[in-house]
């Protein structure tokens, strides 16, 4: 009888060979912690849908943006609950809204956390749609809402974000931002946008989180279907074209072939958002002793990673963060040659 004289599982006999062969990393410096930011409210208040992630006030956002910056996780993407909304999301674009305050504290407290600014209007409009809405036909109107966004982003930049996010999935939103930041003299803040952004329902429990859902319809006129693939490549390469740095899929995990056609097709870095249903379902399933949270969460995280993220946003992070630090093998610390020589936030 003969035998084939290589054989795998001789690479997977112990954890030190598993990690030596091992082609995807996981790592704190790879993620990114959003935080929910209220202008009114308790200093933290516990998410239902969500749990283990809360509302902060300002002086609650210290303590959480210390605890991030201590776990080693180089970057938080910030959303801001204000006070009132209107018609015109005025809120996102005030120099006191409450992101922009929120920016501002963050890096008071932790000066070298990167502050990613989400650049969008559903949390401000009194509607929840994400831009100016025509109120004969309910038609989410794109140019005007380009307006609105420019000057968030630039207010946004202004109070010191670090990357600016545009999640509004408007067509030529990353032109209008870039020409908008560019003629204010920031042309060094980069874009991370949130270019194939799917009309999902795995948004459900953000949507609890930012007080964001639409009061009528729904957004998919404007988010992506959820059939399409090839489209979220067009999407890419046109916001590459009008000066987007970085490129994001939204959700992770039912769109790993997306990221993946995106690893392939562009070399700039990705980021995919682990998203709100996802993470619910896990902590639910956990809760009911279902799963090992800490392997599955990590395992799914390093899915991500494999697929091409260079960046994943996580509510997941904090808990990753720890768990990696405390010698976590599950999976095993790895290290991934991600397009050859993209590293991890942090990383020289």
């Amino acid at each position: 009888m003969s035998f084939p004289t290589h054989r795998p599982r001789r690479l997977r006999t112990s954890p030190q060979l598993r990690a030596l062969a091992a082609e995807t990393s996981l790592a704190p410096g790879c993620m990114v912690y959003p935080l929910f930011v209220l202008a009114e409210g308790p200093e933290r208040r516990e998410i239902t849908s969500m749990p283990g992630c809360f509302q902060l006030s300002l002086d609650g956002l210290e303590d959480e943006v210390r605890q991030v910056a201590d776990l080693g996780i180089p970057a938080v993407l910030l959303f801001g609950l204000p006070a009132t909304k209107d018609l015109e999301a005025s809120g996102a674009y005030q120099e006191d809204g409450i992101v922009q305050q929120a920016i501002r504290r963050t890096k008071q407290v932790a000066p070298n956390l990167l502050v990613i600014a989400d650049t969008c209007l559903c949390e401000y409009t009194s509607h929840g749609h994400c831009g100016v809405v025509d109120p004969r036909t309910g038609y989410l109107l794109n140019d005007p809402t380009l307006e609105l966004l420019a000057k968030t982003a630039v207010s946004q930049a202004r109070a010191g974000a670090d990357i600016i996010a545009p999640s509004d999935m408007m067509d030529g939103r990353v032109a209008a931002i870039r020409q908008a930041l560019d003629a204010e003299g920031l042309a060094t803040t980069p874009i991370l946008s949130y270019a194939a952004k799917y009309a999902s329902a795995f948004y459900g429990p953000f949507r609890d989180a930012a007080d964001s859902a639409p009061q009528f319809g729904d957004r998919r006129q404007y988010q992506m279907d959820p059939a399409n693939r090839r489209e979220a490549l067009k999407e890419m390469r046109l916001d590459l074209e009008e000066g987007a740095d970085m490129l994001m899929v939204k959700p992770a995990l039912p769109y790993l072939d997306v990221l993946r056609e995106a690893w392939n097709a562009f070399d700039v870095p990705l980021a995919a958002y682990n998203v709100s249903g996802e993470y619910s379902m896990v902590k639910a399933a956990a809760a009911q002793g279902w799963i090992d949270e800490q392997r599955v969460v990590l395992e799914l995280l390093t899915g991500i990673r494999r697929a091409g993220a260079d960046i994943v946003i996580t509510y997941h992070a904090k808990d990753a963060a720890r768990w990696l630090g405390s010698g976590a093998s599950s999976p095993e610390p790895l290290d991934m040659p991600i397009r050859g020589e993209l590293p991890c936030f942090g990383e020289e």
